[in-house]
């Protein structure tokens, strides 16, 4: 009996992929990153002290874009909510003195909520809130600290230029005062920061559109100890000498603490 003869090693072949092919790879990634990063989800940097303690300068954080954004059709899948009240959110600052900016606040008060302060405790329709995040006035030493009539017993004085208010919020905040009271009117958030002794809020500049809301800040995936003056430092040497910085201290000046935080 002849012995059977061995079948032949099938050997596997991978195929090669083209540089077009490689390239086209590359690009329907980087076109699904940059996606993300518009819609979904953004970067920025705290460069103020207005949120301390719940975001710090130099803090880096993730911003969620969708939860807080309008309902679409296109996609109906996504988790759409509304604000809610104690939300940090991110928006364009409402005014035209400096538009584009962005800023993050804390949602304090909704549509047909009535909001006042007294000696920096914040009153939510007639209810004191306990807030043990926001700071209050004090007698520490500093000025910036100290009471201040416009800003801790709000809106008990009317906005001005001389209060530190915008022109066009002191035109608005009389029509929105209501017993003692400032009103949130449809459509609008007012907004203040946890720093409330050292925050430029909606006390001076107005409330924020719903419209303006760009999303709420997830979690800080990196933070460096940022000194408090460089939001000031704006020349291209300033700015080179602090990313300079940046490269030689990256270990020490690094917050590791603060890496994953999630923001509340």
């Amino acid at each position: 009996m002849l012995p059977a003869e061995s079948e032949p090693a099938q050997e596997e072949q991978a195929d090669t992929e083209t540089p077009l092919e490689s390239l086209a790879s590359i690009c329907t990634v980087l076109a699904i990153g940059l996606f993300v990063m518009t819609f979904i989800f953004q970067n920025f940097e705290i460069p103020s002290g207005s949120m301390e303690k719940t975001l710090l300068i130099g803090d880096h954080v993730v911003v969620d874009r969708v939860t807080l954004a309008p309902r679409t059709t296109w996609a109906p899948f996504l988790d759409y909510r509304p604000v809610h009240r104690g939300d940090v959110i991110v928006f364009l600052k409402p005014n035209p003195e400096t538009p584009d900016l962005f800023l993050v606040k804390r949602a304090i008060g909704l549509p047909g909520d009535h909001i006042h302060l007294r000696n920096g405790i914040l009153y939510l329709n007639g209810v004191a809130q306990d807030e043990p995040q926001a700071a209050k006035p004090n007698n520490n030493g500093s000025y910036q600290d100290a009471y201040n009539a416009y800003r801790d017993d709000f809106p008990s004085l009317m906005a001005s230029v001389d209060q530190g208010a915008t022109a066009s919020w002191s035109l608005e905040m009389p029509t929105n005062v209501e017993n003692g009271d400032l009103v949130v009117p449809p459509g609008k958030v007012f907004a203040m920061g946890d720093n409330r002794t050292e925050s430029l809020d909606s006390r001076y500049w107005g409330f924020v559109p719903q419209e303006n809301i760009v999303g709420r800040p997830m979690f800080v995936y990196w933070s460096f100890n940022t000194p408090a003056d460089q939001i000031e430092k704006t020349s291209v040497g300033d700015r080179l000498g602090f990313i300079v910085h940046i490269i030689t201290h990256i270990f020490p000046g690094t917050r590791w603490s603060r890496t994953f935080h999630v923001i509340r």
